[in-house]
């Protein structure tokens, strides 16, 4: 029997493994005013939240991407991702993690945050 070429092993993927990563990822693409909401037992929708900021159209599509390629390189998962072509807002739903990534005046315009106040947000430095 050949022997078969080593596979690369899986990170196992929980809902804390991902918001680790999009921290991360955030942190390393220069997003600004990340902010987590944990969302555990408030919602079905997801276990956390995240909303950050970046400068431009430009930033907030690339801080995206990267997210995008940076899930699918270390989960292998496929998120979902709406707005990306404008660059004012874009939503990237990873399931048990949604981020969301705002151009400043487009966050402060829908201060999204503020729905969400009273379920526990943390800043993160």
């Amino acid at each position: 029997m050949a022997a078969h070429p080593a596979t690369a092993r899986a990170v196992p993927i929980s809902s804390d493994a991902i918001l680790e990563l999009v921290l991360t990822s955030l942190d390393d693409d220069k997003a600004e005013d990340i902010l987590t909401i944990d969302l555990k037992g408030k919602t079905a929708m997801a276990d956390h939240m995240v909303i950050c900021t970046g400068r431009s159209t430009r930033q907030v599509a690339a801080i995206a991407q990267k997210l995008l390629d940076r899930l699918k390189e270390t989960f292998r998962l496929s998120a979902r991702c709406e707005g990306k072509e404008v660059g004012d807002w874009v939503l990237i739903d990873a399931g048990d993690v949604v981020v969301h990534v705002f151009r400043p005046e487009v966050r402060e315009f829908y201060q999204l945050e503020k729905m969400w106040q009273d379920t526990g947000t943390t800043p993160v430095a």
